[in-house]
C-alpha cells in the first residue's frame, strides 16, 4: 500500500513537472513572435514610434542568460565590479540617435555634459533623451512640467528684442512657460516666430503637442531624421 501510494505521487510528480515544462516552453515561444510584442511592452509606443519593433531599441544582452544570470550573482557577492544587462541592453541616448540625430540640433543631448551644466543636470537630466521622452506611454513628450528652461536661462539677454514683453520681462515674472510658446526646444522647425505674445501658441494646444496632438510648429522641417536605423533594416532582412 505504501509502495502505490509513493508511486503515485510521483506520477503525479512526473506529471506536473512535464505539464509545467511544455507551458513554459510555449510561452517563450509565444512570446518570441513578432506579433506577440504588445503583450510583453510595457506601454503603447510613443507617437511616431507605433511601427518599430522591440528589437529596434532593445538588442540582445552580450552572453546567454545562464552567463548573464552568473555575472550578475557574482556581482551582488561582491565578486565581481559591475554587474550586467540581463536579457536585453539598456536603452541609452545612442539608440535615440540612431534616429534622431540633428546637426542642427539647438540642444543636442551630449552639450549637457559640460561641467557648466552641472547644476542643471541635477534638476533636469537633459543628458538622456528619455527625461523627456520616456518611451512606452503613448505620448511625444513626458516631461512633468514645461518650465524647465528655467534651468538655464535665468540670466538671458536679448539684445534688439523684437517681442512686445521683453524676454527680461518674462524671466523677471518668471513666466518660463510662454517659451516653449515661441520656440521648439530642438529647434528643427521652420517657422515664424512670433512677435506678440498675443500671438504665440496656446499652452493647450502645446500639451496637446507633447500628448501626441498636431505639430503646432508646422510640418516643414529643416532636417529629417531617420525612420528607422539602418542595421535593423538589415537585420530584418535576414
Amino acid at each position: 500500500m505504501g509502495i502505490f501510494k509513493v508511486s503515485a505521487l510521483r506520477k503525479r510528480q512526473f506529471f506536473g513537472g512535464l505539464i509545467g515544462i511544455l507551458i513554459s516552453v510555449g510561452i517563450i515561444v509565444f512570446f518570441s513572435f513578432k506579433e506577440s510584442e504588445e503583450y510583453i511592452s510595457l506601454g503603447p509606443m510613443n507617437k511616431g514610434h507605433e511601427d518599430l519593433s522591440c528589437v529596434t531599441c532593445h538588442a540582445d544582452a552580450n552572453g546567454n542568460l545562464m552567463q548573464q544570470v552568473q555575472s550578475n550573482i557574482s556581482h551582488l557577492a561582491g565578486m565581481r565590479e559591475k554587474s550586467v544587462d540581463f536579457g536585453t541592453q539598456d536603452v541609452t541616448v545612442n539608440n535615440c540617435l540612431e534616429c534622431h540625430d540633428r546637426p542642427n540640433d539647438r540642444h543636442p543631448s551630449y552639450r549637457f555634459s559640460e561641467p557648466r551644466f552641472k547644476k542643471a543636470i541635477a534638476k533636469i537630466d537633459a543628458t538622456t533623451c528619455i527625461t523627456c521622452h520616456t518611451e512606452h506611454n503613448g505620448e511625444r513628450v513626458s516631461v512633468a512640467s514645461i518650465n524647465y528652461c528655467m534651468n538655464c536661462h535665468q540670466d538671458l539677454e536679448v539684445e534688439d528684442d523684437p517681442i512686445d514683453v521683453p524676454h527680461s520681462e518674462l524671466i523677471a515674472n518668471e513666466q518660463w512657460f510662454t517659451c516653449i510658446q515661441c520656440h521648439d526646444f530642438h529647434g528643427n522647425h521652420k517657422y515664424n516666430v512670433p512677435v506678440k505674445i498675443k500671438d504665440t501658441i496656446p499652452m493647450k494646444t502645446i500639451q496637446a503637442y507633447f500628448d501626441g496632438g498636431k505639430d503646432p510648429y508646422g510640418t516643414d522641417k529643416k532636417y529629417i531624421g531617420l525612420s528607422e536605423p539602418a542595421w535593423i533594416k538589415t537585420l530584418q532582412k535576414k
